[in-house]
């Protein structure tokens, strides 16, 4: 019987049938894992968690913002009153001067001559007088007895009389001289800050020059003119008449400024008048506050920014201006959470703008719980978890329990040898 031979190695697929093997052995594995990733059917996400502050109504100060320069509260251009040649100056240029304190000296000879000259010819018109009476007294006994006529007696009373006038013009003429005398010495008429000098020693000065010689500003306390459009004023006061806001008296109402780097003044005015007329070519209306100015930061002619109180809102609902959105018409809206923890959309009316805050005047109560943060996390009609904010200052930050807020976390203990 013949022989069989069979090999030892075993009967091996061909070589494609490998390959598909394979590709079906990963697309089995790939389905096991995409099974065992998929979510269990029906389960809900996660509520994001969003801020939001509950609405109170409070007692606010309503104030409006309008510009404003300061001027000083009194001022003074010094001018000589008479000619001559300035000799000295007797002040420290931006120093602090008191009224009556000497500022210029004007050589004074010639004035000096003019009143010795004016006292000589008072002497001379009383001496006159003087004659003139003794005449007149001696007539009066001769006309008595017929020795003079009546018109020499006449003649002689008239000269007693003209002799007095010309006393008295003598008299005024000494007074002028003199007066123009200590004119030639120049004094402050106010005190206050005495700005720099216009001229030097040696130079000729004129009478009611046109040139001041320097000016004198009374800068504590310094003014602030106010402008105001009459058309605001004309809405505050049919507010006012509505009754929408208390009134707040216009006379003593505090003012606050800011300055023209943003910073605020630290003292605080009081508004002195409202004026009566509108500008013409502005149709603004000025209104005057009274600034304390000790450390002399203020300076007339800067430009400042003035918040004045307008009115009172007895029950006011005020939000932070992150909570207010508007819509492509520029309608504002707000984002409540209501009793089942979802977002909902509702229209209001503002009022005027707080610094960082809005005044809101219809579509809030008190209570309601408006979204402030969290907007990029949940959209109108989703279940959210609200987080209570509060604000601080400028900003809302997020309201956490007393004991949480501001503490470290503990340090590890050391571990034991």
């Amino acid at each position: 019987m013949p022989l069989t031979f069979v090999s030892s190695r075993a009967v091996r697929p061909p070589r494609r049938a490998r390959r598909w093997s394979w590709v079906l052995l990963g697309a089995a594995i790939f389905g096991l894992a995409a099974c065992g990733d998929q979510k269990a059917p029906g389960a809900a996400p996660a509520a994001p968690p969003v801020g939001f502050l509950t609405v109170v109504l409070k007692t606010q100060g309503l104030h409006t913002e309008l510009a404003g320069r300061t001027r000083a509260s009194q001022s003074a251009e010094v001018r000589p009153q008479v000619s001559g040649i300035l000799q000295k100056r007797l002040f420290t240029e931006g120093a602090t001067v008191k009224a009556g304190q000497p500022l210029y000296q004007i050589d004074a000879r010639s004035l000096e001559a003019a009143a010795k000259s004016a006292e000589a010819a008072l002497a001379k018109a009383r001496a006159s007088a003087q004659t003139a009476r003794t005449n007149a007294e001696r007539n009066a006994e001769l006309v008595k007895i017929d020795a003079i006529s009546r018109q020499v007696f006449d003649e002689s009373q008239a000269q007693v009389a003209q002799s007095a006038a010309d006393v008295a013009v003598a008299q005024a003429a000494l007074e002028n001289a003199r007066i123009n005398l200590q004119y030639s010495r120049i004094t402050a008429p106010i005190g206050g800050q005495i700005d720099l000098s216009a001229v030097l020693p040696g130079s000729l000065v004129t009478a009611n020059q046109v040139q001041a010689l320097t000016t004198i500003s009374q800068l504590d306390p310094i003014h602030v003119d106010i402008t105001q459009s009459s058309a605001e004023l004309l809405a505050l006061r049919r507010q006012w008449q509505a009754g929408t806001f208390g009134k707040v008296e216009a006379g003593g109402a505090p003012v606050r400024l800011a300055l023209e780097d943003g910073s605020a003044y630290p003292h605080a005015g009081k508004l002195q008048f409202t004026g009566a007329t509108v500008g013409q070519s502005t149709g603004a209306i000025t209104l005057r506050a009274v600034f304390p100015n000790p450390d002399r930061l203020l300076m007339p002619g800067m430009y400042v920014r003035a918040r004045l109180i307008t009115g009172e809102a007895s029950e006011a609902i005020v939000l932070p201006q992150q909570a207010v959105q508007r819509d492509p018409a520029g309608k504002p809206s707000v984002q409540l959470i209501n009793a089942d923890n979802k977002i909902e959309k509702r229209p209001i009316r503002l009022g005027q703008a707080l610094g960082a805050q809005w005044l809101v005047l219809e579509g809030l109560k008190a209570g309601d719980r408006v979204m402030v943060d969290g907007f990029q996390k949940a959209r109108v009609g989703q279940t959210v978890t609200p987080l209570t904010m509060r604000v601080e200052g400028n900003r809302v930050v997020e309201d956490k329990p007393a004991g949480q807020a501001g503490q470290a976390p503990a340090a590890a203990a050391p571990p034991k040898p």
